[in-house]
């Protein structure tokens, strides 16, 4: 999986001299409409890498010129430091205009009614999916709309696997097939690779399996839907694995910072989002990559849903409500953007972006993926629970100590349940 931790933090090339301006609170000066002389100030920001940020850029300044009596300013940093300065910025209560945001902190953010009702804003809707929209809603408001949508998959690298004489997977396998699948490519490769990383570490692959059990991750009243079982079962899925050329140990991984395994060519195969495909190219190399689907134990179950790879937002307080509302709608229904950003914001979410833009290579092959697993496609998934970001962030923690060593599962499914249990009590 690309980690966010790989996401660096160096500010685009001429968006650092405009982040003076972007002080959350101060861009009201211009509320009730501004003039070509002296445009109305929409603040934006996002994290992401060099990539997004040249693409991000190019699309506000194609607004900026579309639209002269408004400006977007924008800056970008990495995924730790962008939520850390969001909080700080609610707490002293100036969040910027426009926000690109993720699933895992809209309840946050949306309960303490910090974001607009996108339904205020004049954005047209009318090219989302009825069953996507629900991802941005929080008590029957509308605070977030997506900018695409990305599936889970199995990436694996088919060079690699003909190297040392192991077939590729066709996707339909249970998780014993996928496990002896990561066992085989780990040991016949004779130290040069490892299968994956250890795929019980990643929060929504446990949703998935979740999914695949008919359990609920999280109730409607906001608490678990899972229980301790449920998790040391999962856990114990890569109890054997562990210490095996199928898994990349922790500390290896660490030292490939900030590529991750499968980008440094270290694994060959990782399970994650379908819109990582550009990012692990780049990364590996590699002349060619494929992904299948993630491993059921149910084929007429694989669990799989249609997630929005990223959301917007916009602030409850902020004082240019058209203007920001103007600038999402271009953002996620322009034809132009969706040939700026293809699929790396995910598959374009607005039907009639979508359909205006032309894939072909990488990103044709993300929306192939996509439409090979529509039959399988159940609901998105509504807002976590508030307070998931830091749960999703521990799980991943404590999974890493599994593989030192430092804890067993036992011991690591009573800490990940005590923190979950702090959270839900807190925001109770």
């Amino acid at each position: 999986m690309i980690s966010r931790r790989k996401l660096i933090t160096s500010i685009a090339t001429g968006v650092a001299a405009t982040a003076l301006l972007s002080a959350c609170g101060k861009s009201g000066d211009t509320a009730g409409g501004g003039t070509a002389e002296n445009p109305t100030l929409v603040n934006y920001t996002w994290w992401g890498n060099d990539d997004r940020a040249a693409r991000t850029n190019k699309a506000i300044a194609l607004f900026n010129e579309k639209n002269p009596t408004i400006k977007v300013v924008g800056t970008f940093t990495d995924w730790a430091g962008y939520w850390q300065k969001r909080a700080t910025e609610a707490a002293g209560g100036g969040l910027p205009d426009v926000m690109q945001w993720d699933l895992s902190y809209l309840r946050d953010y949306a309960q303490r009614n910090q974001l607009l009702d996108l339904g205020q804003a004049g954005i047209d809707m009318s090219g989302f999916d009825a069953k996507l929209l629900p991802s941005g809603k929080v008590n029957d408001k509308q605070v977030a709309l997506p900018t695409g949508t990305n599936a889970f998959a199995v990436y694996y690298d088919p060079a690699k696997l003909q190297e040392i004489g192991v077939a590729e997977p066709t996707g339909e396998w249970s998780y014993a097939e996928y496990q002896q699948f990561l066992l085989d490519a780990g040991t016949k490769s004779a130290g040069k690779y490892y299968g994956s990383t250890d795929f019980t570490g990643i929060w929504w692959q446990f949703n998935i399996w979740l999914r695949q059990n008919k359990i609920e991750s999280f109730t409607s009243e906001g608490k678990l839907g899972f229980t301790k079982a449920d998790l040391t079962k999962w856990w114990n899925l890569n109890k054997e694995l562990r210490g095996t050329p199928a898994i990349i140990p922790s500390d290896k991984i660490t030292q490939l910072l900030p590529k991750s395994p499968f980008g440094a060519n270290k694994t060959v195969s990782e399970p994650t989002w379908d819109n990582f495909m550009g990012g692990y190219l780049a990364d590996s190399g590699a002349k060619e990559l494929k992904m299948v689907a993630v491993p059921s134990d149910d084929p007429n179950n694989l669990g799989l849903f249609l997630k929005p790879a990223m959301l917007m937002v916009a602030s409850a307080k902020t004082k240019n409500k058209e203007a920001a509302g103007k600038f999402i709608d271009f953002m996620l229904n322009s034809p132009e953007v969706g040939a700026i950003f293809k699929t790396t914001r995910g598959v374009p979410a607005s039907k009639i972006q979508r359909e205006a833009t032309t894939f072909d290579g990488v990103d044709a092959q993300v929306v192939a993926y996509e439409e090979s697993i529509a039959k399988y496609l159940s609901d998105a998934p509504e807002p976590p629970i508030v307070g998931f970001g830091t749960l999703e962030t521990e799980f991943l923690r404590i999974q890493e100590e599994l593989n030192y060593g430092k804890v067993t599962v036992d011991q690591a499914v009573d800490q990940w349940f005590t923190s979950a249990e702090d959270v839900i009590q807190q925001n109770a």
